[in-house]
């Protein structure tokens, strides 16, 4: 990464005629103190509109730069060992996805000949070029970190991938009766010839490809094979105690096929045994003015997902290259499309290697997550929020009180029905155990569950079969518009009257990310916001024209219009020498309708602070533009998963949170809803949370304007005070274990 000082950036004048790291220049705009001031004959050739393709930064390089930050945590000595490794794997996984998604779908507009732009002006080709350009430096990058820095790092831990040379005379038997025993009758070699066309290879699938000589039986001339590793065995198996050093000792099962390649061709030479990885497009796509029923389409859909279009061909970089131009024209990939890699060409499988250590001091010490003051006494949830809203922040504070109030509803006789939204929940949820539990009590219980969010569809399915086996009604929200809005609603008589509760997260109900990704949970009791919950519920399930809101801002309908007339008036207050400050804390930021918002309150003075993790389209520090914005993303133990937009407003504060980030699928293609937090106590505190994070040093990174992000770490001043956000809230909300 680069590691310059910021005092080392561009001025704009540089920028207008220099290459500013995305293949253009980027130009300047002409402005007063006050705002833009009209241009003269002379200054307009030098003038730029707000749509200009200058002031972007491509989506694709953007999400890119997030991979590149989190395997620069693989790096850092302040993360413990295990938690080294484990950023290395979710930069594998994270990549996994970008070309089976993002690179499949540039290649689509490529192939059907439908290229367009996005706001930066790239076309898909020239982006592929630089994708792969990347990619190939920081995968080469990545398996250097690996052979060269945790590797001998956890051997000295005694921790160990025992190669093949270094196996002792036991060690070697054990493995030969190992693979006799429980790999060669699994496996299924496929020799090559007219009668044994090339297998269809599975996405992401690990494989051989052998080169044979001799004869078999039937008296075939050897040449190619390829052997497709089971997926039902582990990539990574532990050698017994008996038979290795003190420690925990591993053996790949690429390194076991290797060395009994042999046995799998009787009387056959194996002259190379080479593994190899095919990544292919994963995406689904739906056509919703094609589709009737939305659950067969995507069962049908599922099935395909496993032999899409090839996308990027993984090799062992010890493979001969005649092997690997057979492999590039079976599936019709380029050089460019190529990776040769020093080391296990699925990464991302050693994440089982968690399981199987138990080294606490080579990992992140556990923590219990705090309970909040109202609900510490141990009474009713409900009662609870009877009194007054409840602000939760997980993984700081525990997500079990939202589990808790859905199994108090369940069994409530007074609580008639419970309405839920379902995203990514988990296979075994305890959110549905709950809503089972509710709908077998007899509660009307109506579930939105989101059949298409990515990778989880096929859990969803069978999530929804079992609520609907229970007597809950299960919709799938809209087929056009994605739901992804975290909502639950109970309704409940109390005395003569109707009583109405919700919670409203950031994040997914579910239990095991709650523990990993940062999230708000607000559970309340208002009237107008609960009765806003119902009404988007409403429009989930049956039909109608838009619904008025009374608090709650929702997407595709109000969300994105609302958040640009309050970064107008915060424009308007600057203009008039009042201030004018907004931060914004979300995952990503790519609609440039929402950029250009920001960039008119940039040059209206107002000081716009934007903690944005991953994506990030806006080009901050632009003279004229941008110059009164700043973007940090932070990268640490937990993934940093909030969305909140604040708002100065002269003084009388208003903080949102939200289900969405400000993309464009976000706000003009999902269900999305966006709450206010209203008691003053609770904004404060979101707002200190906010402010914790624009102090970081430790974890954070500063965007420049040629698209790359500095350490705050690296650049942190000598003596300086060292300040981790995450670390902090720990301190604040958990107790340590």
């Amino acid at each position: 990464m680069d590691q310059t000082n910021q005092t080392d950036l561009p001025s704009a004048e540089d920028l207008y005629t220099q290459d500013g790291g995305i293949g253009r220049p980027i130009l300047r705009i002409n402005r007063s103190d006050s705002g833009t001031r009209g241009k003269t004959a002379e200054e307009s050739d030098n003038a730029i509109s707000l749509d200009s393709p200058e002031l972007y930064i491509n989506r694709e390089l953007s999400h890119l730069q997030f991979n590149i930050r989190v395997l620069e945590q693989a790096l850092d000595v302040s993360h413990p060992l295990l938690n080294r490794l484990m950023f290395l794997l979710i930069f594998s996984s994270n990549l996994d996805e970008f070309f089976e998604i993002r690179v499949a779908g540039l290649k689509r507009q490529v192939a059907f000949s439908r290229e367009k732009s996005d706001a930066d002006g790239m076309m898909p080709q020239e982006v592929i070029r630089q994708v792969n350009d990347i990619c190939h430096e920081q995968i080469e990058r990545q398996y250097r970190i690996l052979n060269d820095e945790l590797i001998p790092a956890m051997e000295k831990e005694g921790i160990r991938f025992l190669r093949r040379q270094s196996w002792t005379k036991k060690q070697a038997e054990w493995v030969k009766d190992f693979f006799r025993d429980q790999i060669q009758p699994v496996i299924s070699p496929i020799g090559l010839d007219p009668s044994h066309p090339f297998p269809r290879l599975v996405n992401k699938s690990l494989n051989f490809i052998v080169s044979l000589e001799g004869k078999d039986a039937f008296g075939r001339e050897g040449g190619l094979a390829i052997i497709p590793a089971p997926r039902s065995l582990p990539r990574l198996i532990r050698v017994p105690d008996d038979i290795s050093d003190e420690g925990d000792n591993f053996v790949f099962l690429s390194s076991m096929i290797h060395a009994h390649a042999e046995a799998l061709f009787p009387g056959m030479k194996v002259k190379g045994c080479f593994q190899f990885r095919l990544t292919r497009n994963a995406d689904l796509i739906v056509d919703p003015e094609e589709v009737s029923d939305l659950a067969s389409a995507l069962r049908g859909e599922l099935l395909s997902r496993r032999y899409g279009d090839a996308v990027r061909l993984e090799v062992v970089d010890n493979c001969p290259q005649d092997l690997i131009d057979v492999l590039l024209k079976q599936f019709g990939l380029s050089d460019q499309e190529l990776y040769k890699v020093n080391g296990p060409v699925n990464l991302t499988r050693l994440m089982a290697v968690m399981g199987e250590l138990d080294r606490p001091n080579l990992m992140y010490p556990l923590f219990t997550p705090g309970t909040a003051k109202p609900l510490r006494r141990g009474n009713s949830i409900i009662e609870a929020m009877q009194q007054n809203d409840i602000l939760l922040q997980h993984p700081f504070e525990s997500f079990t009180p939202i589990i808790d109030l859905l199994r108090e509803a369940a069994r409530d006789p007074d609580v008639l029905a419970i309405k839920q939204t379902l995203y990514r929940t988990g296979a075994d949820s305890q959110i549905v155990d709950a809503l089972v539990d509710a709908a077998r009590n007899n509660k009307e219980v109506t579930v939105v569950i989101e059949l298409r969010a990515r990778f989880d569809e096929a859990d969803n399915l069978q999530l929804a079969s079992r609520l609907q086996e229970a007597g809950a009604v299960v919709i799938y929200g809209v087929v056009a518009y994605k739901t992804h809005a975290k909502m639950m609603h109970i309704v409940r008589r109390e005395g003569n009257k109707i009583r109405h509760y919700a919670h409203l997260g950031t994040g997914n109900y579910h239990a095991k990310t709650a523990k990993l990704y940062t999230d708000y949970s607000l559970l309340t009791s208002d009237p107008s916001l609960c009765d806003d919950v119902h009404k988007v519920f409403l429009q989930l399930s049956g039909m109608g024209k838009t619904l008025n809101m009374k608090k709650l801002l929702h997407a595709p309908f109000t969300l994105q219009k609302t958040l640009v007339e309050k970064i107008e008036r915060e424009a308007v207050l600057a203009e008039k020498g009042k201030g004018g400050r907004l931060i914004f804390k979300c995952n990503s930021l790519t609609d440039p309708k929402m950029i250009k918002a920001l960039y008119k309150a940039s040059q209206a003075g107002v000081q716009c602070d934007l903690i944005i993790r991953g994506m990030c389209c806006l080009r901050p520090g632009v003279e004229g533009v941008s110059e009164n914005i700043k973007v940090r993303s932070i990268v640490g133990r937990f993934l940093e998963h909030t969305r909140v937009y604040y708002f100065e407003n002269g003084g009388e504060e208003e903080v949102y949170c939200a289900s969405a980030d400000l993309m464009e699928r976000n706000l003009y293609k999902r269900v999305e809803t966006c709450f206010p937090i209203t008691a003053k106590k609770l904004a404060q505190r979101v707002i200190n949370d906010l402010e914790t994070y624009l102090l970081d040093n430790c974890q954070s990174w500063t965007l420049k304007t040629d698209g790359l992000y500095l350490s705050s770490a690296a650049n942190r001043a000598e003596g300086a005070e060292e300040i981790s956000a995450q670390e902090t809230l720990i301190d604040a909300y958990t107790q340590r274990s």
